[in-house]
């Protein structure tokens, strides 16, 4: 086995939006096969990190590395190639209200791979069974508990073998019982797909739990870099008092 090398890197982002700084030279190393969560209060510029990500936003200066390439000048079929190393787990799951799970799954190896209607079935069997959802194939997403359709988004995030996986708020809304339950789905598909995940979030305890490396974003750059036993300590004056609204309910 060679070396662990950073699957994606963000070098001194730079963006602004009428005049107001977002984002102020952040910088950013996650490594293949690990889990970066980053961590950020309401209007850190989290969501505005995770469009630079994926080449929705261009910015002012900087690069964005995706397995060693630059995206940031690229434009067209180019970009969209570079995107398709990525899946992505949205805040809300944002599945098909019309069709099945088995079908909202299914649908990006409808989209991007030419593969016969037999082996589409057993790759979505396969992702469904191994996030605890084979029982809910024919299911349409309104007959699905939050849980179940934020695992169900993970399992259409996955299906494709993207290099890395973006995750917007995977456990935004859901109650604590639920919170587990996506946090052990997060960590079998983890285990299971040696993918490299970034996470946006605000959810300590989730961060704490998960990452490999937790980053907080405060005045538009990433302090207090590091795993979750060196962030739970910080004495950093931005991470301290967001820790504390944590520590006062546990």
């Amino acid at each position: 086995m060679g070396p662990v090398r950073a699957m994606l890197e963000v070098r001194g982002l730079h963006k602004s939006f009428g005049g107001r700084g977002v984002l102020a030279g952040v910088e950013l190393s996650v490594l293949e096969g690990s889990t970066c969560v980053v961590l950020g209060g309401s209007g850190s510029g989290r969501t505005v990190l995770l469009k630079h990500l994926v080449g929705l936003l261009k910015p002012d200066l900087g690069e964005v590395r995706v397995d060693g390439e630059d995206i940031v000048p690229l434009e067209g079929d180019a970009l969209a190639h570079a995107r398709r190393k990525f899946g992505m787990v949205f805040q809300g799951a944002a599945l098909f209200d019309s069709v099945s799970a088995f079908e909202n799954v299914a649908s990006p190896l409808r989209e991007h791979a030419r593969l016969p209607e037999a082996e589409v079935r057993a790759r979505v069997h396969a992702r469904l069974e191994l996030l605890g959802l084979s029982t809910v194939d024919a299911a349409c997403p309104s007959e699905l508990s939050g849980g179940m359709r934020k695992r169900v988004g993970l399992a259409r995030a996955v299906i494709t073998d993207p290099k890395i996986v973006l995750y917007d708020g995977p456990t935004t809304g859901l109650d604590p019982l639920t919170t587990d339950s996506v946090e052990e789905t997060f960590k079998a598909a983890r285990a299971h797909l040696e993918i490299t995940s970034v996470v946006i979030s605000h959810d300590i305890s989730f961060a704490l739990n998960v990452a490999d490396q937790v980053c907080f974003l405060h005045d538009g750059r990433i302090v207090e870099p590091g795993p979750p036993g060196q962030v739970r300590n910080s004495s950093h004056p931005a991470v301290r008092p967001f820790l504390q609204t944590w520590f006062g309910r546990n």
